[in-house]
């Protein structure tokens, strides 16, 4: 009997949306009893300067998200409060730490790769022999006689 009561609360049609939300917040609250079960030092420690920043930047925007889903289930407009101001605040570091992994990833340019790529590609053999360096040093000085371009008949 206390089933019936209890469904009998809320509408119908939003059963299915609500048992969606009940295990979204389990899960929510799995994920911080994770979370929050290690030491922030242990935790912190492992990771370099960039994952920290970026589990500091998840934590802020996770608590922040809460607290404005707890202000709209108590009926204030989070739009009118200071934690949408924070909120962006979270938002625009989170993208400055974007564009600082972006650019890690980014490719880099060799700069002695690029010069030994130009290098060959004007590469110009010396000739050893001392008879064939002649020959192509005549060859080069000699007048064209012949016409350089065929004609077209017409």
């Amino acid at each position: 009997m206390a089933a019936d009561m209890r469904t009998d609360d809320y509408p119908h049609e939003i059963d299915e949306q609500l048992t969606g939300f009940d295990s979204s917040a389990s899960s929510v609250k799995t994920m911080l009893e994770k979370l929050m079960s290690m030491p922030r030092n242990d935790l912190t420690q492992k990771l370099d300067p960039l994952d920290q920043a970026k589990l500091d930047l998840m934590s802020a925007y996770t608590l922040n998200s809460l607290f404005w889903m707890y202000l709209v289930t108590q009926g204030i407009n989070p739009r009118e409060h200071g934690i949408k101001q924070e909120l962006e605040r979270i938002r625009t570091h989170m993208n400055r730490v974007k564009e600082i992994t972006d650019k890690k990833k980014a490719a880099r340019l060799d700069k002695g790769a690029a010069a030994r790529f130009v290098r060959n590609a004007l590469y110009e053999p010396d000739e050893k022999d001392p008879k064939k360096k002649a020959a192509s040093k005549k060859a080069a000085n000699t007048p064209d006689t012949g016409p350089s371009k065929r004609q077209k008949r017409s």
